[in-house]
């Protein structure tokens, strides 16, 4: 496992702090504009709780990917099992994938929670001003907080318990996705079909 030893180089840090800054921007914008002008507050709170599953959704895969062992999967590759070789590539850089799901992925879902619940107080101070707006803020940013948290430990327990099985189901989703866009998950191997 190469991968899992050295130091993380400055090109891939610096990329990661790049990429982060930008989606955080993109998908900020894009949250607090569909929350500013969809008319139904049930489908803005729709949006909130899809963020919310984001997050600790990839927090369970990160974990799961620590948590996996290569053995298994390389057995499945030998059968030439669909989706086993991506499976190994992801226990193989699981730290790589850990910071990709948990501390960018995750956190961006995080961040954007947090401006789409300050999006939807702000909403409905302005359209029930008999509301304390600081207790409803209060309520609201400690629902967000507290779903997040009690998501990410229960979801850490099914990924330690079953983190095969779950590294399993993302190979197999980026085998298909490879299957379908002709990319390769792996460096040194991607490719188009064009080519």
């Amino acid at each position: 496992m190469a991968n899992d030893n050295g130091p993380p180089s400055y090109r891939h840090l610096v990329m990661v702090g790049l990429g982060t800054l930008v989606a955080t921007i993109v998908i900020s914008l894009f949250a607090e504009t569909t929350v500013r002008q969809v008319a139904n507050l049930g489908i803005a709170l729709f949006l909130l709780v899809i963020i919310i599953a984001i997050n600790v959704v990839f927090d369970i895969i990160g974990t799961a990917a620590a948590a996996s062992r290569e053995a298994p999967f390389h057995a499945k590759a030998a059968k030439k099992v669909f989706g086993a070789q991506h499976s190994v590539y992801l226990v193989r850089n699981r730290d790589k994938v850990a910071n990709f799901t948990q501390d960018v992925i995750g956190d961006i879902a995080g961040i954007v929670a947090g401006a789409l619940g300050i999006g939807l107080i702000t909403r409905v101070v302005l359209t029930h001003p008999d509301i304390d707006a600081i207790v409803f803020s209060v309520l609201i940013t400690a629902v967000i907080a507290s779903l997040i948290v009690t998501g990410k430990a229960y979801g850490k327990r099914i990924a330690v318990r079953r983190a095969t099985q779950i590294i399993f189901i993302v190979g197999k989703i980026l085998a298909g996705f490879e299957r379908l866009v002709f990319w390769r998950a792996e460096p040194g191997r991607r490719q188009r079909k064009s080519r």
